[in-house]
């Protein structure tokens, strides 16, 4: 095992302190992100641990498989440390440009991986969680799997390739999913592409330790379970239809029109959609559009954009500042409407950077072919 301020040395000694732990399992390389406090939130220092460990392991003949895991019982990840991304806006957002860059190229480089890549989606799997578990190979989620994109509710926009694998989703509802930031259970996660297993919380230590021994096909295959029902497949009618839009505020329009089955659930849409950042959905929206047609490195090239300028607007940091900081849920956004926000102020979130583009070079010279779900 080794520390997050260590080097990276299966056998290096371990610190109470580590944010992340790597050890081996037999053929098995073990992920555990361990800041269980903060729902092992994700910090600059860890993702580029997380880089340059699975760098090390995917040409490591003695690695067959890695896992990544998450400490404490309240989830794998709830994302990318807010309240640091906040201070660090403070003071001009240079170190987050950097912690977005170092995500980013762990987010590429999972999907690429040349060896079977578990995530055990378990818990809280929010925002940057999605990023280190949704592009593996091999997904698996748990009765108490709670997942989501939840970023306009911050004045932000789903990132880490979130807009890559939710444009993919059937019909219209990962653009449900995106808009609302709807919190997804492991029904729903399946159902959307996001996950590839049910395994009962219950069962993953003797999944963990199986995969020691033997192939993740066959480990999964001996302990996974018939997955519950998804709620958004059943929904499918009034999503469809409603989100079927270009324009944000058309598809609210939609949402407190419709008079078919489902017409209490729209309605909240809707008024879950206008208490979010009208930024953020306007941008969002665009975002999962242009995706559609977008490789993985691509889409995260376009979010690295749109998030820079975030970094400069006000509704960033005035969401964090009133879900997380203050915590009075009480955001002013600005523009404070949908109506308000103009095709052209959505569109400059998409222009090129002047000379600080997203590299992703680093990751694409690791070679090996993964798992794109496209």
């Amino acid at each position: 095992m080794t520390a997050a301020t260590g080097n990276i040395t299966d056998n290096a000694a371990v610190s109470g302190e580590a944010e992340v732990l790597f050890e081996r399992r037999g053929g098995l390389g073990v992920i555990t992100l361990n800041r269980p406090r903060a729902v092992n939130a994700l910090t600059e220092g860890m993702v580029d641990l997380l880089l340059r460990q699975l760098t090390a392991w995917a040409t490591d003949d003695d690695v067959a498989a890695v896992l990544v895991q998450g400490a404490g019982e309240r989830g794998l990840c709830a994302g990318g440390d807010i309240v640091a991304i906040y201070r660090d806006m403070l003071h001009g957002g240079n170190r987050t440009a950097g912690f977005w860059q170092t995500e980013y190229r762990v987010n590429s480089l999972i999907a690429r991986y040349p060896k079977p890549y578990v995530a055990l989606m378990d818990g809280l799997v929010l925002g940057g969680g999605v990023g280190i578990s949704a592009h593996g190979s091999v997904r698996v989620v748990t009765e108490r799997t709670r997942m989501g994109m939840p970023e306009t509710t911050i004045g932000f926009a789903p990132d880490v390739g979130g807009t890559f694998l939710l444009s993919r989703a059937p019909g219209q509802t990962g653009t449900h999913a995106a808009l609302t930031g709807a919190h997804l259970d492991a029904g729903d996660a399946l159902f959307l592409g996001l996950a590839d297993h049910y395994v009962p919380s219950r069962r993953l230590p003797a999944l963990v330790a199986a995969l020691g021994n033997e192939s993740p096909e066959a480990a999964v295959a001996r302990y996974a379970e018939q997955p519950p029902a998804s709620a958004l497949s059943r929904q499918r009618d009034w999503i469809d239809a409603c989100y079927a839009f270009g324009d944000a505020g058309d598809i609210v329009d939609r949402l407190r029109a419709w008079t078919g089955p489902g017409r209490a659930d729209a309605a909240e849409a809707a008024d879950t959609i206008e208490a979010k950042s009208p930024t953020s959905v306007k941008v969002t929206l665009a975002s999962l559009r242009r995706a559609a047609n977008l490789t993985l490195d691509e889409a995260l090239a376009q979010e690295y954009r749109a998030g820079m300028r975030f970094l400069s607007g006000p509704d960033f940091r005035e969401g964090i500042r009133a879900q997380v900081v203050d915590k009075d849920r009480n955001p002013q956004w600005k523009p404070a409407t949908l109506a308000e926000v103009q095709p052209g102020q959505v569109d400059s979130f998409f222009t090129p950077l002047d000379g600080g583009e997203l590299d992703l070079h680093p990751a694409a010279d690791l070679g090996g072919q993964g798992a794109d779900h496209a």
